[in-house]
């Protein structure tokens, strides 16, 4: 257990100060903040302000110095395998964005052509989804995938509110219900508790890869299932779930009972990796029962942090009272996000990673995230010590087929999870798995160990996400340690 357990450093500081007996006849309270120090200001003996703001301030520049230093204790960016979210862009969009800092993305009359360019981002997601028009597909910027799937759960809400109405069925009892993988990121329950929809959670298996089992999903669906969420890209071991099997037990549910049951796609990571890497996967909007589909821009879009995507196939599955109109900012505008207030530079810098990589170079990242997830996952188990569990290193079939393809591999994302072997747990009992995360944390790197989702919480993983910055060099250097 940390020493900080036990130990109040704030307290055993306080009280080790030297006690003031007098002042010096020269100096008062007053001047001593304005005398130069080399370092720090009064800072270098007081302690930082925690819990109330400071009677004077400081120099910029020992401002940022004090912080600075403050935060050069966190991990590098870098070393963090633990984290789906993008750490680089080339510096040309570091400058880009450092333009466009002051910028709030709402002001759509003050910045028209910064709201061009979240439109044009739209469109293109759209296309790259396969909608049927993107002139009639409608989407939007948001704070990351956390938004964007609390928006497609509340559209998917409303519209079965409105069936239920039009049906003259109550709304209350017993009320909404949502389907979705007991392997679902903690977004997707957040939806469930905070809008009053109960969470139906399917249990994963083995057998189901870990992630949501279609046929079972089934078990819990109902009349007043307003969906299913089918994450394209498990956080857990990075399997992607069956879209296309999800929608044809779906479809044949509506030809026995008459009810409808939309999906929406939670692609956080897979949404921005599927389109390039594997083409050919269905899994969007090609598929009629998708209504929406939201990503991360500052995943797999390779953005920095602070932007998402939510994206409906038409306007018809976003329900006009989700629009608000606004009149006092200029102009009429319209808005349906959550929040109101957004910087506008992850948008910016998404719309400079459209322009500057293309298909081709999304393409490249994915291809080589792929290969070196494959790479890694791998050596892990050809030391014998370890059993992966991720599957993009797998094989599709027996046969022999170009291995430089991520086509000839199990679908999922460039995620490697594993665990001891039983052969390494029998031989070595004494060792616990979660001190690799604590030898690994001694060298800098960032990999978690946490247990499984609920029905096999016995196992724990150990997980590396290969993001752009995760080079073969980086897998080297972990399998050294």
């Amino acid at each position: 257990m940390p020493l900080t357990k036990h130990v109040n450093p704030d307290h055993l500081i306080r009280e080790s100060k030297d006690k003031k007996t007098h002042s010096h006849r020269f100096l008062n309270a007053a001047s001593v903040n304005t005398l130069s120090h080399p370092y720090g200001a009064r800072y270098g003996t007081d302690a930082l302000p925690k819990f109330h703001i400071p009677s004077k301030g400081t120099s910029a520049e020992t401002a940022y110095q004090l912080i600075h230093d403050e935060l050069s204790t966190d991990g590098h960016p870098t070393l963090n395998l633990a984290s789906f979210v993008q750490t680089w862009m080339p510096e040309p969009a570091n400058k880009l964005m450092m333009e466009n800092m002051s910028k709030n993305l709402i002001d759509q009359d003050e910045y028209p052509a910064t709201q061009l360019i979240h439109t044009r981002c739209v469109s293109i997601l759209a296309d790259l989804w396969h909608a049927p028009s993107t002139k009639q597909a409608i989407g939007t910027a948001t704070t990351g995938s956390s938004e964007a799937i609390q928006l497609g759960g509340l559209a998917m809400k409303r519209i079965w509110q409105e069936h239920r109405k039009a049906a003259g069925k109550s709304i209350h009892e017993p009320g909404p219900n949502i389907v979705m993988g007991a392997n679902a990121q903690v977004a997707l329950e957040k939806f469930a508790r905070y809008f009053e929809v109960e969470c139906r959670l399917v249990p994963v298996s083995v057998e189901s890869k870990y992630r949501l089992d279609p046929k079972k999903a089934m078990e819990y669906v109902d009349e007043n299932t307003i969906g299913v969420y089918v994450i394209l890209g498990s956080t857990y071991t990075g399997h992607y779930e069956p879209v296309k099997e999800m929608a044809d037990f779906l479809d044949e549910y509506e030809r026995q009972t008459g009810h409808s049951v939309p999906i929406h796609v939670d692609g956080a990571s897979g949404a921005f990796v599927a389109p390039f890497a594997q083409p050919k996967l269905l899994w969007d909007f090609k598929i009629p029962r998708v209504v929406s589909i939201n990503t991360s821009g500052h995943k797999f879009g390779l953005a920095y942090v602070g932007v998402g995507w939510v994206v409906w196939r038409s306007k018809e599955y976003l329900p006009k009272d989700l629009i608000f109109e606004l009149h006092y900012l200029g102009s009429v505008e319209y808005s349906f996000s959550l929040n109101f207030s957004r910087p506008a530079a992850p948008i910016i810098a998404q719309y400079f990673n459209f322009l500057h990589l293309g298909f081709e170079g999304f393409r490249a990242v994915a291809l080589d995230g792929l290969k070196n997830a494959r790479i890694l996952s791998r050596a892990l188990e050809r030391t014998g010590w370890y059993t992966v569990l991720s599957d993009i290193h797998r094989p599709k079939s027996d046969s022999t087929l170009d291995e430089e393809s991520p086509e000839t591999y199990t679908d999922g994302l460039p995620v490697v999870a594993f665990r001891f072997s039983d052969s390494f747990q029998e031989q070595h009992p004494e060792i616990e798995q979660r001190w690799i995360q604590t030898l690994l944390r001694a060298k800098g790197w960032i990999v978690p160990n946490y247990e499984l989702p609920p029905n096999l919480e016995t196992v724990q993983i150990l997980r590396v996400v290969v993001r752009e910055t995760c080079t073969q060099e980086a897998s080297f250097c972990l399998c050294m340690i």
